[in-house]
């Protein structure tokens, strides 16, 4: 006898639950490309296997997730920032202003992520399946509109879990404070924190419209996401499911950045219906404040100046 789905069952073969966990709220990027990827992943899988996908941290934060792909007791998540600080040169996608587009994204994927960053996950117990996105970052608060660095002077600023995106913020005069995502809505809504810094489709799929006055369309770090399994737990499942789950991943990417392109040019204008005051920013200014961080990065990581100047080579191609 064995339980499937919470149904017992006698004389039929199981069918393997794999849980896929992500942080993302309904209507997210996250929760979009998650839920695609499992429709497509399922078809192909049959009685196989069964993606069964879990959003809105209800399997735990990123930090929590990561944690759980090492124990085996969640098959795949969707990690984006976090990954920086399991793996110092993953970094590199905190370095602002360095991704210029997707295009250029995906050239660093082939000749920088493969073949560099990705054999440091497996080393700290992490396989990446595929890389797709959480996007373009803006900064959103309570306070004042964002148009320089100056403008972020005692701005308390949620960010994620890295030790980069801190920096970068406390270069820029603002005090920022690591925070689950599942929490920053009431430290918004509190007064707790001023203000975030996240792409539309996390900003409006978490109602941050609703608690916030300004977005500033800084655009000031892309962030990949990166379809991750435990090293061990992957190791362990059979050969064709994982062959169906790696395809569909890899395949899936085309369709992410369709989606986010249409979530760009969509959320920006309902956010702006929803009375959310939107202004742009001196560019030139943010890429000054922003040397300091790249100095820090290259002191303290190996192989930065290589992997900076790698992407940045690629970025005229």
């Amino acid at each position: 006898m064995f339980t499937l789905l919470g149904i017992s069952c006698q004389n039929s073969p199981s069918k393997l639950i794999l849980k896929f966990g992500h942080v993302g709220a309904p209507g997210s990027l996250f929760e979009i490309s998650a839920r695609e990827f499992a429709s497509r992943a399922n078809a192909r899988l049959g009685e196989m296997a069964e993606v069964v996908v879990f959003g809105s941290s209800q399997l735990g934060g990123d930090a929590s997730l990561l944690q759980k792909l090492k124990l085996g007791t969640v098959d795949m998540a969707l990690p984006s920032t976090i990954m920086s600080s399991v793996v110092d040169e993953f970094g590199l996608f905190e370095m602002p202003y360095l991704v210029r587009d997707r295009n250029h994204m995906m050239r660093i994927e082939k000749e920088i992520f493969w073949p560099h960053l990705a054999p440091l996950a497996e080393v700290r117990g992490y396989q990446v399946l595929a890389v797709w996105e959480n996007g373009f970052r803006h900064i959103t608060n309570n306070t004042r509109p964002i148009v320089e660095p100056e403008d972020l002077k005692g701005i308390k600023l949620r960010t994620p879990r890295s030790i980069w995106r801190i920096k970068m913020f406390q270069n820029f005069g603002a005090n920022p404070t690591p925070m689950a995502l599942s929490e920053v809505f009431m430290a918004l809504q509190t007064g707790v924190m001023d203000g975030q810094e996240n792409p539309f489709a996390q900003i409006y799929s978490n109602k941050f419209q609703e608690v916030q006055k300004f977005l500033s369309l800084t655009g000031h770090v892309y962030t990949p996401a990166f379809l991750t399994v435990g090293k061990d737990k992957w190791a362990e499942l059979p050969a064709d499911i994982r062959q169906v789950l790696e395809e569909t991943s890899l395949q899936l990417q085309e369709f992410v950045y369709q989606q986010a392109v249409r979530l760009e040019e969509d959320l920006l204008r309902i956010i702006k219906t929803s009375g959310v005051s939107i202004n742009h920013t001196d560019r030139e200014r943010f890429v000054e404040a922003s040397q300091p961080t790249y100095e820090q990065f290259d002191t303290e990581v190996p192989e930065a100046t290589k992997l900076i100047q790698m992407a940045i080579s690629l970025a005229s191609m």
